[in-house]
């Protein structure tokens, strides 16, 4: 191909480059924003199939968008008022057993036994803490330990931000929702509206009905680790039931970090007694295989159907692109996308 003008040519391409750099960064800016966005929609659409369940009973939409998100507030509130107090006591109650237990790892005689699983070559148990209580003593790492509060403080707060800029987010998406869908199915040719909005509809059920049984899924573990690990005696149940909750949420490997951290913990908060640790263990190792063979099957069914390689790759894609919202939002993109596939590329090349 015969290059008329390479300056404009050249001209043109290091735009298009320039342009491309403007949109990545304002992008790579936006990217918070569009996490409480993405959150937002994907709420919105998990709230929609009870909105409709209400409006086949009657219920005008407002009527039914007022219920759902009452009910939403109500259990957000709820879990506010009787969980986090809860939490919080256990949670300083399971720092200064920490604390206690950090006081008496400095005994010779534990640090002896440490010390004979680990040849002193590799690492001097005694050295390391020896330096870890000289850094405590710095009062210059004081200014670094209160940053790290001042920080973590921060984070907190930014979090009770993020919550309610998401709620309010969700409200809106929830009451334009079929308003958003109308002027989505206009932008398509009449000829192929019909089959789009099918598809459409498919694709917003199942993750609105992926949405629910995520969540499901989750208040199962939680109430079941809570009832279980005060049966047992365990440590602050309360807390380590909120954190079965949370890792039940996100799909793959939720459940089992979730399951990691409670027993890790119970080993660390009561190390003389192993009998009520092992049981934990035993307990969430049964636990994910009923979660895995029996609960999710029963309750994913309807939602999404996707290969167990496809919700494996999925996941890793999306947590690694996203984090904890791509993880979330990554099995009901693969479910649309093998809808699509299914109902859209195979007929056409079928058709050929």
């Amino acid at each position: 191909m015969k290059i008329h003008n390479p300056f404009r040519l050249g001209l043109l391409a290091g735009l298009g480059v320039l342009v491309a750099l403007l949109i990545g960064g304002a992008v790579d800016q936006l990217s918070t924003i569009l996490t409480y966005v993405g959150a937002a929609i994907f709420i919105a659409l998990g709230l929609d199939p009870v909105v409709s369940w209400l409006e086949n009973r009657r219920v005008p939409r407002p009527a039914a968008i007022v219920i759902v998100f009452a009910a939403v507030l109500g259990a957000v509130v709820g879990v506010v008022f009787a969980i986090v107090p809860v939490i919080i006591s256990q949670a300083t109650v399971l720092i200064t057993n920490l604390v206690t237990y950090l006081q008496s790892v400095t005994t010779q005689e534990f640090v002896d036994n440490l010390q004979a699983l680990v040849p002193q070559n590799v690492f001097d148990v005694q050295q390391g803490l020896d330096s870890v209580l000289d850094f405590l003593a710095n009062p210059d790492n004081v200014l670094t330990i209160g940053g790290g509060v001042l920080a973590v403080g921060v984070a907190i707060g930014n979090g009770v931000f993020a919550t309610i800029v998401v709620l309010i987010l969700t409200l809106y998406f929830t009451s334009s929702l079929t308003v958003f869908k109308r002027g989505l199915y206009q932008l398509v040719p009449a000829s192929q509206r019909v089959r789009f909005a099918d598809i459409a509809e498919q694709i917003s059920t199942s993750v609105g009905r992926y949405v629910i049984g995520q969540f499901t899924l989750a208040a199962i573990n939680g109430i079941l680790s809570f009832v279980f690990l005060s049966v047992i005696g365990a440590q602050q149940p309360a807390v380590f039931a909120f954190i079965a909750f949370l890792g039940s949420i996100i799909p793959l490997v939720g459940t089992i970090s979730g399951s990691a951290v409670i027993v890790l913990a119970q080993v660390i908060l009561l190390p003389g007694s192993p009998s009520t640790w092992i049981t934990a263990a035993i307990w969430y190792l049964v636990y994910m295989q009923v979660e895995a063979y029996l609960l999710s099957p029963r309750i994913m069914r309807r939602a999404v159907r996707v290969p167990g390689v496809i919700v494996v790759i999925a996941a890793l894609v999306g947590g690694t692109l996203l984090g904890v919202l791509g993880a979330l939002i990554a099995i009901p993109v693969a479910a649309s996308v093998l809808l699509i596939i299914r109902e859209v590329v195979v007929p056409r090349q079928n058709a050929r």
